[in-house]
Order: structure tokens, then C-alpha cells, then sequence
């Protein structure tokens, strides 16, 4: 079985309980299920859930070469150029990235966020479609902040051929693994 659940900001990617925060209990009710992958507590949109372990390894491992497609809002205006070093890959504390797949695009129609992002009148906030094939920790955010451009949100749209099409924030669909 696989699920693909539009989580919503500030949910933790597991089931058991931690203090008051929200997780994978309060939306979805499917024993035998886990996340392929994480999306960090205050990232947004697709997750993959499964039940088939090797399915499981196959969506999370990078060398499996699963693109994955994030939407990401950061501070600043940045121009194709600063984008350039994200595509050769940039040196972070715990290595190189690979090259990433990046691009300026438009806002995005997306649900509201709660609470919205901070805005500053004098700072312009641009828009990025940024494809990766790893997914290291809070790898996009350290990415965008080494060019110069702290993200200020952060929705996972694509994981390989899945997607939020259709999917409203905090809610789920099962689909064939050939989807």
C-alpha cells in the first residue's frame, strides 16, 4: 500500500506522540504504514507512506535516483546566475550536494499557511522549483542559505512520478506503486 499525504506545516513525520505537537496520528489512520523519507517538522507537502519495506528503501535511498520536486519560498530576489552554484552542487558542512535541478518560478496557488510566513516590507520574497536526488537534513534550506537566500517555506511537491495534485493540505490518497 502507498499513501501520499499533504502534510501540513508543523507535524512531525512519525506516528508515536511527542508532547503536544501534532504528527502522522492526528491525519492518518492506516496500521502498518511509515513515512519513505522525512520532511522536517516545519517543511510542508508530499509524503510517502508504505507498508512494503523494500519499496520503503527504494523511495528513500538516493541511489535509487527518485527526483524530488520542492517548492521553495526564499528571502531575497535571487537571479538564474545565483542559482548556478545549486546546479554544479555546493559544499555544505557535511559534503558536496549533487547537482540540483533549479529554476525561478512563479507563486505557486498553495493553501495558506498557519502561521504565515514573516514578511518584510523592504526584502522581496522569490519563488524556486528545486529538484533534488538526496535528501540529506534540512538539506534545501541549507542550500538556499549558502547562496544567500534563507527559505522561508518549504513544500515538498513531486517524490518521483507522485504528486500533491489533488491532495489539500493535511489530507491523504492511496495510490498504486506504479502511479
Amino acid at each position: 500500500m502507498i499513501v501520499l499525504f499533504n502534510k501540513p506545516f508543523r507535524v512531525l513525520c512519525q506516528f508515536s506522540p511527542e508532547g503536544d505537537k501534532r504528527t502522522l496520528k492526528d491525519f492518518i489512520d492506516i496500521p502498518g504504514v511509515y513515512p519513505a523519507g522525512r520532511l522536517d517538522y516545519d517543511s510542508e507537502g508530499l509524503l510517502v507512506l508504505t507498508d512494503d519495506g523494500r519499496l520503503q528503501q527504494r523511495i528513500a535511498d538516493p541511489g535509487f535516483g527518485k527526483w524530488k520536486e520542492y517548492w521553495v519560498q526564499v528571502e531575497g530576489a535571487p537571479t538564474d546566475a545565483d542559482l548556478e552554484p545549486l546546479r554544479s552542487g555546493v559544499r555544505l558542512k557535511d559534503g558536496m550536494t549533487r547537482p540540483a535541478r533549479v529554476g525561478l518560478m512563479e507563486a505557486p496557488a498553495v493553501w495558506e499557511r498557519v502561521p504565515p510566513i514573516r514578511a518584510r516590507k523592504a526584502i522581496p520574497t522569490r519563488w524556486l522549483r528545486l529538484e533534488l536526488q538526496e535528501g540529506r537534513n534540512r538539506q534545501v534550506r541549507r542550500m538556499t542559505a549558502h547562496i544567500g537566500f534563507p527559505t522561508l517555506r518549504l513544500i515538498r511537491y513531486r517524490v518521483g512520478d507522485w504528486s500533491l495534485e489533488g491532495i489539500a493540505c493535511g489530507a491523504w490518497r492511496t495510490v498504486s506503486e506504479d502511479a
